[in-house]
């Protein structure tokens, strides 16, 4: 966030949001909306340029009623008509005015509001224990296999002549660390650093194909199958998966003669590189643009420990340094298989996995959840607002 002082808050007279507001953006992305509730956490909040902010006549309009509307396609398929600019869209504020909303008595907006509101406060309750459970798995990750105080094992222990200190954390009880030159600093006894391609079984790369490549094309049947790409994977998610290109079970056959298994860890190759993803749960996906899939050798490494090495680890920042190319940067990978990671002992990353792992499940849980939500809320809202549906 950006700050101003409170001089500078004092000379300025318009945009300062007030409980119960709504911010529109006008420029660039035009049509996101957010809504500001009596119990946001920040008091003192002015907008930028490049957005609007939107007060309801609350005696004619339920403010939440109004943000509803400006998130459906009632209001965005009359803002399209509006919209100027190649390189960056702009809505004037002077069609805003021209909107037409659907009219309902104030009462009947409350309990519309009512309905959707209840949907979206169990979808950000969701997102919020993501959060932290996110927030949770990264921090023992830090942890153990940064700071090294990872329990100690029996034999760690047995070997220092002091068997008390099995399940101690490792470093804070004088474990023993060895320095290391290719990684440039101490490491605990018998970890080694190894070459990615080493500790994995199998790289799924189909990033090549295309429908029209396979004989095929693009299926708008909802229960095809999700053609994942590069711009889909985000901070260990899967954005805008709904707006995915799918393609029917004869083209996924040929498309993916390799299959995704859970625990398998997805990585974007470029524009931007170095995203990843966590398979768990559903596994019948395309890999589509700029976009492979890894699979741990679990003799060696365990999925849930490759994947964070990937997402925040050191070989994370091996993979960001070696990007290469003139206009987008990118991983080849017989680069990648050169990365260089840890390999710590397998007992613990094991005792890792089991901690983690569920809840990897629950965060995957929480997101299908989620989007089943979404997809509700989605359906309902056009049809409240225009009358086909009425709350009792």
């Amino acid at each position: 966030m950006d700050f101003i002082s409170e001089e500078r808050d004092g000379l300025l007279r318009k945009g300062k949001l007030q409980p119960n507001d709504i911010v529109l953006t006008t420029r660039g992305t035009v049509g996101n909306c957010a809504y500001i509730s009596e119990d946001f956490r920040f008091k003192n909040m002015r907008i930028n340029s490049g957005m609007v902010i939107l007060r309801a006549e609350k005696n004619q309009l339920d403010p939440y009623y109004l943000y509803v509307f400006l998130r459906s396609k009632l209001f965005k398929s009359q803002t399209q008509r509006h919209t100027s600019g190649s390189a960056q869209p702009q809505l004037p504020i002077s069609s805003l005015r021209h909107v037409c909303i659907p009219v309902r008595g104030l009462g009947e907006q409350k309990r519309i509001a009512s309905v959707l509101s209840a949907l979206d406060a169990k979808i950000e309750l969701n997102h919020q224990i993501n959060v932290e459970l996110e927030a949770m798995a990264k921090l023992l990750y830090e942890y153990w296999f940064v700071q090294f105080d990872f329990p100690m094992t029996a034999a760690q222990a047995a070997s220092l002549g002091r068997p008390d200190l099995e399940g101690k954390p490792y470093k804070s009880s004088g474990g023993k660390l060895v320095p290391n030159p290719t990684l440039n600093r101490q490491i605990p006894e018998g970890w080694q650093p190894t070459d990615l391609g080493d500790c994995i079984e199998r790289i799924i790369d189909h990033r090549g194909k295309t429908p029209a490549k396979l004989g095929g094309e693009w299926s708008s049947k909802p229960d095809a199958i999700i053609a994942l790409s590069a711009k889909i994977v985000k901070r260990g998610k899967l954005i805008g998966i709904e707006n995915a290109n799918r393609v029917d079970k004869e083209l996924y056959e040929k498309w993916m003669p390799y299959k995704l298994e859970e625990g398998d860890v997805l990585m974007t190759s470029e524009a931007p590189a170095g995203e990843c993803y966590f398979i768990l749960g559903k596994t019948d996906y395309c890999l589509s643009q700029r976009l492979f899939a890894m699979r741990a050798n679990r003799s060696i490494v365990q999925p849930t420990y490759l994947y964070q090495e990937l997402l925040a680890g050191h070989a994370h920042s091996e993979i960001l340094g070696s990007l290469s190319g003139s206009t987008v940067f990118g991983i080849r990978q017989d680069v990648l298989r050169t990365i260089k990671i840890l390999v710590p002992d397998l007992e613990i990353q094991k005792s890792f996995e089991q901690m983690v792992l569920p809840q990897f499940k629950q965060i995957r849980n929480l997101e299908q959840q989620n989007q089943e939500l979404t997809q509700l809320r989605d359906w309902l809202l056009p049809m409240l607002m225009n009358g086909q549906v009425t709350v009792a």
